[in-house]
């Protein structure tokens, strides 16, 4: 066996490799985890002890016994005993079958496991922690345990052996490290802040929608989440139309043959709701491109007529495991702002550049940061390879055109072709994917898709599929967390709040409200036999933007004393004046 140094880390977190490096350190610190569960519980077998995007985790038999976030301060102790002693790592390379001896004599039955899958000739490595510790792992690793940072235990769960619920239940024990004790406090201030911005609590206490068990993963959108939604297909349209996109809508339940063709009764089935109608097999629509095909395919279309751009926002069902369903983020119904652009191949470019252009402007209004990712042929997918490397090209291309950087993401592109996937960032720099953008030349072969070129001959058209908010669940479910609930005067559900200061005083709040409604408006008068502070609290908690006051000194001067969100007490301000101030606001969408 050979033995071989772990490299030295420590100068570099910070500097241009620190993801890398982070990912090494809390490679690291699971395995300190480890030992520290060991020492504290003899007889633990380790299962698995992967990093993750903040963290890390460790699937651990504990000794029979079942660990709770109590027991976290007691191992989190024993780790820093073994950070503060410095211990080596060391890498030691052996053979498959010296590996196997070495787990068999500890008992470590899951790395048996592990190894029995590994090729005969397969070249194995061990990392030891100090004299009396090792784990079979890839690594790399720190140089040693004392170059592990701030960490912290944050969770145990219970996660079956290799994910089958037939196998045995170990314990998953989570938590984070990171290079100082600020950037540590500053994840945890985000663990604690993402909780308190959680759409699922932040909907129910604003009455946006809710969920019931008569229909699993299927939101009941209450009033004022409809007007959020109805906002934003109001932006939508509008943008649509300026953009020369045409609407329109499909069936929702359709013939099996249909997804035959298309190739998705092959690769997604499993995913779609079907039923039995005369003797036939029909499916719920879980994507709407291949009926998109049959309004493009209704009539003869010439060079001429392309770019071709169909819109729609029909309702999907996807059959969703229910152990996959979060809230807003993850549903069996969904409503997509889809569309599919029908294009010549030299229009691919200035489409997907127009594209690129229509989601940054969304983005940039509801202040969302991007990161684009080009994700290429997975492994089960459909069509010709030639077909997908010129699909993937045309993406790529496009992207350097218009200086976007991005990255690769090899395998991670949809089954019938590859796709730009815009990651955008929320206020507590969070990625979530939503827009994606695809080059489809497999479904116009599927469909026998075709335009009249200028030669007069029969040519094929490429299909762009493309969505900007993703779905509407999920972009709902990302801006109540964004912005915590508090959304910006043009989007929320009710924009002012008019408060009499008394019984005398609720015809003149009346009126005010009603000004405001005229322009269009969302108001509520709070006219209850409340105490006023009570009311205007109520109204802070609902996060309305604007609460006006009125009492005899604001009816003396037709005017309203104006509480702004963020702003507190602005005092008292001509009714015109308010009235000007909010038109401004909400043409900006500011």
């Amino acid at each position: 066996m050979a033995a071989i140094d772990a490299p030295d880390i420590a100068p570099r977190l910070g500097r241009p490799h620190y993801a890398d490096d982070l990912d090494t350190m809390r490679h690291s610190t699971t395995h300190v985890m480890a030992k520290a569960v060991q020492r504290l519980y003899p007889g633990s077998k380790l299962g698995i002890g992967p990093t993750t995007d903040d963290g890390f985790f460790y699937d651990i038999d504990v000794a029979g016994q079942q660990l709770s976030t109590e027991d976290l301060p007691a191992i989190e102790a024993e780790m820093r005993r073994i950070v503060e002693a410095d211990e080596p790592f060391v890498r030691r390379e052996v053979s498959r079958d010296e590996a196997l001896r070495a787990v068999h004599e500890r008992g470590e039955r899951f790395k048996v496991e592990i190894i029995e899958s590994v090729p005969d000739e397969e070249t194995l490595s061990f990392y030891d922690t100090g004299p009396d510790w090792t784990d079979l792992c890839r690594g790399p690793h720190v140089r040693g345990s004392g170059q592990i940072g701030a960490f912290k235990l944050l969770n145990v769960a219970g996660a079956y052996w290799r994910g089958d619920e037939s196998r045995p239940m170990l314990q998953r024990i989570y938590g984070t490290a990171w290079p100082t004790r600020e950037e540590l406090e500053q994840y945890l201030w985000r663990i604690e802040e993402a909780k308190r911005r959680d759409h699922r609590v932040v909907g129910r206490d604003l009455g946006l929608f809710l969920f019931d068990d008569v229909a699993p993963g299927q939101p009941f959108w209450l009033p004022n989440g409809m007007q959020i939604i109805r906002e934003l297909e109001r932006l939508l349209l509008t943008e649509l139309e300026r953009r020369g996109y045409h609407e329109i809508s499909t069936p929702s339940l359709v013939k099996s043959s249909l997804w035959e063709q298309s190739g998705h009764w092959g690769y997604y089935r499993e995913n779609m709701f079907t039923s039995e109608v005369e003797d036939e097999t029909y499916a719920f629509k879980p994507m709407n491109c291949p009926e998109s095909t049959i309004v493009y395919r209704a009539r003869t279309r010439s060079y001429r007529d392309l770019p071709i751009r169909l819109a729609q926002t029909d309702r999907l069902l996807r059959n969703e495991r229910s152990g996959t369903l979060a809230g807003l983020l993850r549903v069996r119904q969904l409503t997509m702002d889809d569309a599919h652009i029908y294009c010549r191949p030299d229009q691919i470019g200035s489409e997907i550049t127009a594209l690129l252009e229509f989601g940054s402007m969304i983005y940039d209004l509801f202040g969302l940061e991007r990161r684009y990712y080009l994700s290429t042929r997975p492994e089960k997918a459909m069509g010709d390879p030639a077909l997908w490397e010129r699909a993937e090209a045309e993406l790529a291309d496009a992207l350097r055109a218009n200086g976007v950087p991005f990255e690769v993401k090899p395998g991670e592109g949809a089954f019938y072709g590859p796709k730009i996937d815009v990651d955008i960032v929320d206020a507590l720099g969070r990625p979530w994917q939503l827009t994606t953008i695809q080059a489809d030349f497999n479904l116009p072969e599927r469909f026998e898709l075709e335009y009249v070129g200028e030669d007069g001959a029969p040519h094929r058209p490429v299909i762009i599929h493309r969505a900007i908010y993703g779905t509407y669940e999920r972009f709902m479910a990302i801006l109540i967390e964004h912005y915590a609930g508090a959304f910006p005067l043009w989007l929320a559900p009710t924009q002012v709040s008019v408060i009499p200061i008394a019984d005398r005083h609720l015809e003149y709040a009346e009126a005010v409200a009603s000004e405001l409604r005229a322009d269009g408006f969302r108001i509520e008068v709070d006219g209850r036999r409340e105490r006023m502070q009570n009311k205007i609290r109520q109204a802070e908690t609902q996060r309305v933007p604007y609460i006006l006051v009125a009492g005899d000194r604001d009816i003396q001067a037709n005017a309203v004393s104006v509480r702004a969100r963020g702003e507190g007490d602005l005092g008292p301000m001509e009714r015109a004046a308010f009235l000007q101030r909010v038109r401004v606001e909400r043409a900006g969408r500011q």
